[in-house]
């Protein structure tokens, strides 16, 4: 139900509520008629936000929707929200505000104060570098970090609002690829014509009625189920331990036993991390060697089997790919991978792989191993088997609605093409102009000298931390960070301008990343904590500054805006907009004819009437475009090659130390949250280390352990276990950084000691699960962790909220007059109305990919994913597919 901004909590009282503690409320709680229950949605699940006497008191999880709700939207939601890292209002570091124009001391960024001014100035500011980096190094100086703005679930979230706002202005650099699935989505498409990380899995009735064994392979979907890029509903645990019962039996494929394994009594086959690969050519071997391949099979839905053989059996590096061979590689006797390869082969098997496998060197090799596997022992395309590479992810699995969810505003066209990997951040600042390879493209880095980041904790994410913070006090100018948390990306930057939380904007959103049979109302619940606006708004105020305000909201309102959103999709069919908005849910019809759907099915029934989007229309073992690119680390068959560091090539005393997501986070958010708590020991991320291990350096559970390699050194909490490879730990990604006098990262932030190498010339992708350290009992740490801890705030003393230089000499007026006066007699590129939807509509969550990252037939199979998550119809569909396929690349 609505509720007046007037009655909303107002930001003093909020502190007192949150000192006192807010209320978690059952599901089935009887309200008087005097407390509101505000319907909203989160990563974490669909909730209420109890408001009584315009306070908020509580949340109340939506169990009708939700039959798990997490601890992260039961405590987190409501502690973090007034949590003392709450950024209240614009901040500007003390020696940019103070320097304007001169030397504003970037090698300060992270240790000295901020000072507080009004939104004007900050504005001001940030329009003036913008202004600053166009007119020295044109729009591509200025470098869009936002990545994909997890920090809300709204359809306007901050990358979206970010880009567009940057398009309309004349484009800037942005990102390419991603950390998630930066390898896979790259290669796949080559070998089985689709980006598969990001589409949909077999349904969950298939599996429950055919398969017979189930293979995670570096995965654990009851972990990353939890969370989600949209809106959470913890549908899939209930099915999966049907499937326990009904006696499909499941092996797990992982450096650790994981969650999922307990609740489902895997098998636990211990791997060395990185050599997932060798293993399942070397099972590939087996089929072969005790002529278990299905010939026929192969013939008839794949093509490259003879180049992969040779491979396999070592005609080219007289090396065959044995399981004795991989033994000594993966740590796997050769008697169990021989057993594991003929019971894959004889039983109706389903290989389910993660996508932390494929976040290491040579990434690109791993999921097409499985793959080629999976067609050597015939499974593809059968009723319960073959593979699938996001089960663990949006409820895969799901059974499919059909439907087409709202779409708004999207990014638009961007006038700039240059683009940086992620993983190669630091990389383009130090090497401006500098060339690269991206899916067989030469690409250069842009000449940026200003990063502007919203929704996202950019120095969370990237790896080798210590390298990216050196390469911005070098190259970057100005950092602008747009944030709702002191986390390290706002701590470090020269620009603060503080965005309001979920709970406190008004937004909608959907929810089954791939079942797309549910919308939600994100009501606002609250009143903006201090002066902090939505991402929507600060972007509203830069457009007008720049005169763009009309093009950048197209002349409505938000509530306009989301109204027309909801009206256009499959929703309005099944509920008026008011009834909507509510509700705060509308929940859209399922087919019966959904529950029978296989992946790659129709594949399998018909390969010539339904052929895959590859060159050959088959599954490509061996990939002749691939070869063609001629890149030394990605081989045309999927090759094992060692990778630069794993505990085949460990020192003594080094630890392989893998990154796994959080259990009670998302990536960092959460981390600020009371729940972060069971993440910790005595206040640190904990890692988690063999028994054994910790033995041998007189390190006991709940002992503060030091970990350290080239590359920097981090402090974290001790905590043993015998689910662990020896050799192995794991430190969960997504603590907050912050660094002692020493240099160490005092809260066990894992990207400091991660290697920003990426694993392969085709993607770029991360390496991250690539990393080697020693280990010892930290004896001498510098203070507790104050990675939580806001920074120092100094009051203003000079005119203008704190400035030295009056905000009128900046002359942001006229300058603007200028970029507009020169651009004026400019012929804008004619737009087809397929080009105008795409990047309307296909850009919802990254920024959409420049069409020559693909081939025609590539971009046939990528949108089948796509289209339904961006709301489409056929015409608009048939537009988008005739723009792309005139600037594809060449097959």
């Amino acid at each position: 139900m609505p509720i007046s901004r007037r009655n909303f909590l107002k930001s003093a009282v909020a502190t007192a509520i949150a000192a006192n503690g807010l209320t978690l409320f059952p599901a089935n709680f009887a309200f008087a008629d005097d407390t509101l229950l505000i319907p909203s949605a989160s990563h974490w699940g669909a909730f209420y936000g109890v408001v009584k006497d315009g306070k908020l008191i509580g949340i109340q999880p939506r169990k009708e929707i939700d039959p798990l709700p997490t601890e992260m939207l039961l405590e987190g939601l409501l502690s973090r929200t007034y949590n003392k890292t709450r950024i209240q209002y614009p901040m500007v570091r003390k020696s940019y505000l103070e320097n304007l124009g001169g030397d504003t001391k970037p090698e300060l960024r992270g240790k000295e104060p901020f000072v507080r001014v009004s939104w004007d100035t900050a504005l001001q500011l940030t329009a003036s570098a913008i202004l600053h980096t166009i007119e020295n190094k044109g729009n591509q100086g200025i470098f869009d970090s936002s990545y994909d703005g997890w920090s809300n679930t709204g359809l306007l979230r901050p990358p979206v609002v970010q880009g567009r706002f940057f398009n309309l202005i004349g484009g800037c650099s942005t990102t390419i690829g991603d950390y998630s699935a930066g390898a896979s989505t790259v290669i796949l498409p080559h070998i089985v014509g689709d980006m598969e990380v990001y589409s949909p899995q077999t349904a969950w009735p298939v599996i429950e009625k055919h398969t017979e064994v189930f293979v995670l392979v570096g995965s654990d979907p009851w972990k990353t189920n939890r969370v989600e890029f949209r809106v959470a509903d913890h549908q899939m645990q209930s099915h999966w331990l049907k499937w326990k019962q009904k006696g499909i039996k499941f092996i797990s494929i992982n450096p650790k036993r994981t969650t999922t394994d307990r609740n489902l009594d895997s098998e636990w086959v211990s791997i060395i991390p990185g050599t997932d690969t060798a293993l399942f050519n070397a099972m590939a071997f087996h089929l072969q060697d005790q002529k278990l391949a299905d010939l026929e099979y192969l013939k008839k839905y794949t093509v490259g089997y003879e180049q992969y053989l040779d491979y396999l059996l070592g005609k080219q590096d007289g090396v065959a790919k044995t399981p004795e061979w991989a033994a000594k590689i993966t740590g796997i006797p050769a008697d169990e991978i021989k057993k594991l390869a003929v019971l894959f082969k004889t039983k109706k098997t389903q290989i389910a792989a993660g996508w932390a496998v494929q976040r290491a060197d040579h990434g690109e090799m791993i999921h097409w191993s499985i793959i080629n596997f999976a067609a050597m022992a015939g499974k593809i395309g059968k009723a319960g088997e073959g593979f699938g590479f996001s089960w663990h992810y949006g409820n895969g699995g799901m059974p499919q609605s059909g439907s087409s969810l709202p779409v708004t505003l999207g990014q638009g066209f961007n006038p700039i093409s240059a683009g940086c990997p992620v993983v190669l951040q630091t990389e383009m600042l130090r090497n401006p102009g500098k060339s690269f390879t991206y899916n067989g493209q030469t690409l250069k880095f842009p000449d940026i000298s200003m990063v502007y980041n919203s929704g996202n904790n950019l120095f969370s994410h990237q790896q080798n931390l210590n390298a990216l913070i050196k390469a911005m006090n070098d190259k970057v100018e100005t950092y602008v960070c747009q944030d709702t948390w002191w986390c390290a990306s706002a701590r470090f930057a020269d620009i603060v301008l503080p965005a309001t939380s979920a709970l406190e904007r008004t937004d909608i959103t959907s929810g089954g990343t791939y079942s797309n049979n549910k919308v939600y109302a994100m009501q606002q619940v609250i009143e903006p904590y201090g002066e902090s606006l939505d991402d929507f708004e600060i972007f509203r105020r830069l457009a007008k500054i720049f005169h763009v305000e009309d093009k950048y909201t197209t002349g409505k309102d938000m509530m306009t805006l989301l109204k027309t959103a909801y009206e256009s999709s499959t929703a309005a069919k099944i509920k008026p907009f008011d009834e909507f908005w509510k509700d705060g849910v509308t929940v859209m019809p399922t087919p019966e004819s959904a529950d029978y759907w296989q992946r790659h099915g129709d594949f399998y029934d018909d390969p010539e009437k339904h052929p895959l989007h590859t060159p050959s229309g088959k599954i490509e073992l061996y990939s002749e475009s691939i070869a063609k690119m001629k890149l030394d680390d990605c081989p045309p068959v999927p090759t094992y090659m060692q990778p630069f560091e794993f505990l085949g090539n460990a020192k003594k005393g080094q630890l392989h130390i893998l990154s796994p997501h959080p259990w009670m986070r998302l990536h960092s958010q959460m981390a600020n949250a009371d729940t972060n708590r069971y993440e910790c020991v005595d206040g640190r991320q904990y890692l988690l280390i063999n028994e054994q291990d910790a033995h041998d350096q007189g390190i006991v559970d709940g002992d503060l352990v030091e970990l350290h390699n080239e590359r920097g050194a981090l402090l974290c909490g001790a905590k043993l276990s015998n689910e662990v490879r020896r050799g192995v730990a794991c430190l969960h990604e997504g603590a907050w950084l912050q660094l002692d006098k020493l240099g160490r990262c005092n809260s066990g932030q894992i990207n400091i000691i991660t290697s920003d190498q990426a694993c392969g010339g085709l993607s770029q992708g991360t390496s991250a699960n690539t990393c080697l350290a020693y280990y010892k009992k930290c004896t001498d740490p510098c203070s507790p962790n104050k990675a939580y801890e806001p920074p120092m705030i100094e009051q203003p003393t000079g005119p203008n909220d704190g400035s030295i230089l009056p905000m009128v000499d900046l002359n942001i007026d006229g300058r603007i007059a200028l970029l507009h006066k020169a651009n004026a007699g400019k012929v804008a590129p004619k737009i087809s109305r397929g080009q105008e939807i795409f990047y309307a509509s296909c850009t919802m969550c990254h920024a959409a990919p420049n069409p020559a990252a693909h081939t025609r037939g590539q971009w046939a199979g990528i949108t089948q994913s796509m289209f339904p998550r961006a709301g489409l119809s056929a015409a608009d569909r048939k537009l988008v597919l005739e723009y792309l396929d005139k600037h594809a690349a060449k097959a």
